[in-house]
């Protein structure tokens, strides 16, 4: 007996012919928008970053866990660069993740450290790209504060 390839990813054989999905704004009230991108400078270059929905499901495949897991304490550097270097895929096209080591070199060079990086670069990332609501990011923000003091 052949054995199937179990798919976990997309809906569409659940839809039903002709079904079609309304996205249109119900109410009158615009949402305060994210900000399109999160903003890495270096070297007097600023790189912008965000992830897409394909890309958070392509490091969520590679890791085996939800993105959010990553973030329970200081995740590897490795993991950190990784994940700036596939937000990084839509403006700097072929980007390598040799580069963007470099680029972190570099970084630590003009002051930057990895607590910072996680805190200003990593951390932003996630915002723009729609891991945590306004109040998330708000309380975030107080601790990220109060860590910065303590730093």
């Amino acid at each position: 007996m052949k054995q199937e390839k179990q798919d976990f990813q997309g809906f569409d054989e659940e839809l039903k012919d002709n079904q079609v999905l309304d996205f249109s704004e119900k109410s009158e009230e615009k949402e305060k928008k994210r900000k399109p991108f999160a903003v890495w400078e270096v070297g007097g270059r600023e790189y912008r970053m965000k992830l897409t929905t394909s890309v958070i499901c392509q490091l969520e495949e590679k890791y085996k866990r939800n993105l959010l897991n990553l973030l329970d304490g200081v995740p590897p550097l490795a993991v950190m660069l990784t994940i700036t270097q596939a937000a990084m895929k839509k403006w700097e096209h072929g980007i390598k993740y040799a580069d963007v080591q470099n680029l972190f070199d570099r970084y630590c060079e003009e002051g930057g450290t990895q607590m910072t990086f996680m805190t200003d670069v990593l951390l932003e990332i996630y915002r723009v790209s729609g891991f945590f609501s306004e109040d998330q990011q708000a309380a975030m923000d107080v601790k990220l504060e109060e860590a910065k003091e303590l730093l």
